[in-house]
């Protein structure tokens, strides 16, 4: 089969969990068909202004296709008519103007996708949020399969979106919450479904050592690996933390791994180290006391079952329904809701090394059981497949 994944940014310097999803499944299935990516010349999601090259490229075996954002977003001016659109009366040509200033606008995208409607079998769309998807997908219906990575956030509840969960041949969730979600939302449940998930690819050489000693960081130390951004709810977390070291000093770090736009605290306690490559990360992840997630909206964490496959117990925020349940599924951590469970969880944890093994054992026996990649392929070429031999 000829599969072509559509997304708004792709690539190994890409910190988002949706691209690094379709980065993933993409090469794995490049080992089954033809597979390609479009995608466009964006790396940032603030702006989208074109950093690489339009053209094709080959990542990891698979053939890449960039094409150039037509104009870069203005993120004021985004931020203000979003603001309106979520909150006031407004049209529905409201909602298609929001969906253009929100991006990536790409127009030779589109016309890629118009252009070889017939040369592909299966058009693969990566998250709904974006232009990429909303527009491209009107233009496939037929040989959609759409991964919707949704959340419950207020642009889920747009009537803009309503086509885009009605259209595709085939959804592929990563959680039964998320399914869960929008077929309460869209009344959707006709289309054709598959709770997938994803495989976790870790790197045969993980070392928690090798990042103490190219660091320097000692002790106990909490790991946030993500995205900088207060979509992901990293100012709460700042909050909270701090509050815990006014109430417990001592050598507990704050580690962030990842690119964003949120201020950073200026703290000694807080270390902020940007951008890693996936070695270092999940040396990172080995090394960390625990790993910490506090985004309410998720549709699965990867962070989580990254940080499982190496033994590292998590502490998760309880008032996102899916993260709370993968963590009571995986049972590999603790959730806390509000500032004294996450001080209770946090004391238990850095009290309890034994309970922490326990945990971090029970997590990777999860993720072995339930996201092997063998079990993932299989279950998206089968989704794939129904889409390729639906009428």
């Amino acid at each position: 089969m000829r599969i072509a994944f559509v997304v708004q940014r792709y690539g190994p310097e890409v910190n988002g969990g949706a691209e690094l999803l379709c980065r993933w499944v993409a090469e794995h299935l490049a080992h089954h068909h033809e597979t390609q990516v479009l995608t466009t010349c964006a790396r940032d999601y603030i702006r989208w202004e074109n950093v690489y090259r339009p053209g094709e490229e080959e990542i990891n075996g698979v053939r890449v296709r960039r094409f150039p954002v037509d104009r870069p977003r203005n993120w004021r001016r985004f931020q203000r008519f979003n603001h309106r659109v979520l909150t006031q009366p407004h049209s529905f040509p409201d909602e298609i103007e929001w969906m253009r200033q929100q991006g990536p606008t790409t127009t030779r995208l589109l016309e890629a996708i118009e252009r070889e409607r017939d040369a592909i079998d299966a058009f693969v769309f990566i998250t709904y949020l974006y232009f990429t998807t909303y527009f491209g997908l009107q233009i496939v219906p037929q040989r959609a399969l759409l991964v919707p990575t949704a959340h419950d956030e207020p642009t889920l509840y747009l009537p803009l979106f309503r086509s885009v969960f009605h259209l595709p041949r085939h959804i592929v969730y990563n959680t039964d919450a998320e399914k869960d979600l929008v077929q309460r939302v869209f009344g959707n449940d006709r289309v054709p479904c598959s709770v997938i998930g994803t495989g976790i690819n870790v790197p045969s050489d993980v070392q928690g050592e090798r990042f103490r000693r190219q660091t320097g960081i000692e002790g106990d130390f909490l790991l946030y690996a993500g995205r900088i951004d207060e979509s992901k709810n990293v100012g709460e977390l700042f909050e909270t933390f701090a509050r815990f070291k006014d109430a417990h000093p001592g050598h507990l770090k704050l580690v962030l791994l990842g690119r964003g736009i949120s201020p950073i605290p200026q703290r000694e306690d807080v270390v902020a180290l940007g951008f890693v490559s996936e070695s270092d990360k999940f040396d990172a992840m080995q090394a960390a006391t625990a790993v910490v997630v506090p985004s309410r909206y998720e549709s699965l964490s990867m962070a989580v079952l990254e940080a499982w496959t190496v033994e590292t117990p998590v502490l998760v925020n309880a008032t996102c329904q899916v993260l709370r349940e993968q963590c009571a599924r995986g049972n590999g951590g603790l959730a806390y809701a509000g500032y004294e469970e996450f001080a209770l969880g946090l004391q238990t944890l850095l009290g309890s090394p034994r309970l922490r093994e326990r945990l971090g054992r029970q997590g990777r026996d999860y993720v072995g059981e339930h996201y092997s990649w063998e079990t993932v392929e299989r279950k998206y070429l089968d989704a794939i497949e129904q889409v390729v031999a639906a009428p």
